[in-house]
């Protein structure tokens, strides 16, 4: 028997003790069936142009996957890596990233037009904590009786707000009316530390 044999027969015992099918959307091993492939090593070095069967034997020899990872490149890119080891890993990222999407949530702060400073104070402090804990807020401007006449108060105090807030989080959706309210949305910036947990349990102070 050739040493291509010996490599097909051998290659083909590694995908049943990962546990489970190999996805059809990626190639592994004897399933890439091009003459050539571009080469990366496992420590993740540039091997260059290689035979399909050179590479094969390379993996099997370091009792690894030959993996498929940009089959549109000429030749198709492949590195050899621990397939099963991978698929956990890319699975445990994609469930970490749904977690944190999950935790973004939004929160509300109220604020009224002739806010005082001592009432804007408090609820500058709820919208900086909101941010800090890696929230969107939402920012309500509620309008009553005449107030409806002067927009532009409204306006004023959430452009006052997004500055005093600046370095904790931007304007992400800018003011508008919003029947007899105005809103703006404030969403925190990229990468920013966010403080335990119990530091920003308790939700907005009461409204004014």
């Amino acid at each position: 028997m050739s040493w291509g044999s010996r490599t097909c027969v051998a290659v083909r015992r590694r995908p049943s003790s990962l546990g489970g099918p190999i996805s059809t959307e990626t190639r592994i091993n004897e399933r890439i069936r091009v003459p050539e492939v571009r080469l990366i090593g496992p420590g993740g070095e540039q091997v260059g142009i290689v035979r399909v069967e050179d590479a094969l034997r390379v993996a099997l020899e370091a009792d690894l996957d030959l993996v498929e990872v940009a089959p549109d490149a000429r030749p198709p890119v492949c590195k050899i890596m621990d397939y099963g080891k991978f698929k956990y890993e890319t699975a445990q990222k994609a469930r970490e990233s749904r977690k944190n999407q999950q935790q973004t949530v939004i929160k509300e702060q109220k604020l009224r037009p002739k806010i005082d400073d001592h009432d804007y104070e408090t609820k500058k402090r709820n919208v900086v904590r909101f941010l800090e804990a890696a929230s969107k807020v939402k920012v309500t401007i509620m309008f009553r009786g005449r107030e409806q006449s002067r927009p532009e108060l409204g306006f004023r105090l959430l452009q006052r707000l997004a500055a005093d807030v600046q370095e904790f989080g931007f304007i992400e959706i800018p003011a508008r009316q919003d029947g007899r309210n105005m809103t703006m949305v404030l969403a925190p910036h990229r990468g920013q530390k966010t403080r335990p947990k119990g530091a920003a349990a308790s939700d907005a102070a009461p409204e004014a």
